[in-house]
């Protein structure tokens, strides 16, 4: 956040993250997120968002049943991601 405060140093998270703070006005936001994998993780999460869009939870209860089902769910949605990303073509 951009109005992050330093929070009292009494365990290594809190270390980090002042550091972290403390880095952010010298070397700029869009390093940190490169430096931390921020974007990355971000990604994880929406892809994680689309998959939980199926369904909210796993409906078998065997290990590799849930598996196939996992399988199917990201199947779908790089299909539903090939349906709609659009062809570009060059011109010249």
């Amino acid at each position: 956040r951009r109005n992050g405060r330093a929070w009292k140093e009494d365990c290594p998270a809190a270390k980090a993250r002042n550091e972290t703070l403390r880095a952010t006005p010298h070397y700029g936001r869009a390093f940190w997120k490169r430096w931390t994998g921020y974007h990355a993780r971000s990604r994880v999460e929406a892809k994680m968002r689309c998959l939980k869009a199926f369904g909210e939870r796993i409906a078998a209860r065997d290990p590799d049943r849930q598996t196939a089902e996992i399988h199917i769910r990201v199947a779908l949605i790089n299909r539903f991601n090939a349906i709609g990303t659009a062809e570009v073509v060059r011109v010249a």
